[in-house]
């Protein structure tokens, strides 16, 4: 499907588009001193949780309508627009009149399709901007059913937020990036808006400099962080707040690269060097090509001859031997792994059509 995409910020603006503010709006004196202080770097919307989907109940679920206003007159304060997190159509309705320029849905609400068909609804006849944030399970095809149901009613100013995927086993960060799906997105659809949240991919803010490089190396057009007067007394996610200050010193250090350069030299260069490229991935397509093939007589042998098609010490044979091959290569592990796993995977259904099909 094609989606009727226009900006939804202004067309002014440079990246990296800059939306920071408090993970939960707390206070009126909370929000605004944050949010002041906030607008003194280069900050281009001010964000706050006022409903706070929490895993747990017992936990800090926001303040809800009356915090509302104390986000609208933080933007008026600043001269800067306000978005907040939108899970019901009641909260659309509210958000609405209470004047909030910007809504955002959160992974909890687009993994659910009814919850986002109940916001689009809410919003057939309203022209406002509206980010959304990816599924908290790395679902492609379910982030892109969100776009396609607020486009159906009428929504056309569309960004995306790219916050991390969760995952059962935990590693460096809180949410892996599966830098993988975003950029998919961004190739079906290169004139959609991507916006990176570090605050809940990273969960820690010693990684944010880190996560917010990479997404700007990855051509994104901004980010979203969230910070805290003071994150040590934050009532959610204080681990990943940044005080203003910090996030002004933070956002000095990032490298912003351009996407290209009218010099004659490095074009014709960097065009001999793809031109390599293509040739090895022309030969990685018949080579695996060929190996399907032997794959599919392995699998009409198996058959003759009444033999599984999965033999475990063969694979691990295979994948042991791959990534003692990698040590001396300067391949990763993690990528021999599941380049090898997406190979393995294909041979299988390659036999299991010579044997069932």
């Amino acid at each position: 499907m094609k989606l009727n995409l226009q900006n939804p910020f202004k067309s002014d603006l440079k990246r990296p588009i800059l939306i920071s503010g408090p993970c939960s709006a707390e206070s009126a004196e909370q929000v605004m001193e944050t949010c002041v202080n906030l607008a003194k770097y280069n900050v281009n919307m001010l964000r706050a949780g006022v409903w706070k989907p929490r895993t747990r109940p017992n936990n800090f679920e926001g303040h809800g309508t009356p915090a509302l206003e104390w986000i609208v007159n933080a933007g008026k304060a600043t001269n800067l627009p306000v978005t907040i997190e939108v899970a019901t159509a009641k909260h659309v309705m509210e958000a609405l009149e209470a004047g909030i320029d910007v809504l955002w849905i959160g992974a909890r609400t687009t993994v659910n399709p009814f919850a986002v068909q109940e916001i689009a609804d809410a919003l057939k006849g309203v022209d406002i901007p509206v980010m959304v944030k990816n599924p908290i399970n790395p679902d492609l095809e379910l982030w892109l059913g969100a776009f396609e149901r607020l486009n159906n009613s009428g929504i056309t100013k569309l960004a995306a937020i790219h916050r991390g995927f969760s995952s059962y086993e935990k590693g460096k960060y809180r949410n892996e990036p599966h830098w993988e799906i975003p950029i998919e997105l961004k190739r079906r659809f290169p004139e959609l808006r991507l916006i990176c949240d570090p605050s809940h991919i990273t969960g820690d803010r010693q990684y944010l400099l880190e996560v917010s490089q990479e997404a700007m190396d990855l051509n994104y057009d901004g980010l979203m962080i969230e910070s805290h007067r003071d994150p040590s007394v934050a009532l959610s996610d204080a681990k990943q707040q940044l005080t203003p200050d910090a996030l002004g010193e933070m956002m000095k250090k990032i490298v912003l690269r351009k996407v290209s350069t009218e010099n004659a030299q490095f074009n014709n260069k960097l065009e001999e060097l793809r031109s390599k490229i293509n040739k090895i991935d022309d030969q990685i397509v018949d080579i695996l090509s060929e190996r399907m093939k032997v794959a599919r007589d392995i699998g009409t042998y198996k058959k003759e001859n009444n033999i599984t098609i999965l033999q475990p010490s063969r694979w691990d044979e295979i994948i042991m031997k791959k990534l003692e091959q990698s040590k001396n290569k300067g391949l990763s592990e993690k990528f021999i792994t599941e380049l090898f796993q997406s190979i393995h995977n294909e041979s299988i259904m390659r036999q299991n059509e010579i044997m069932n099909g």
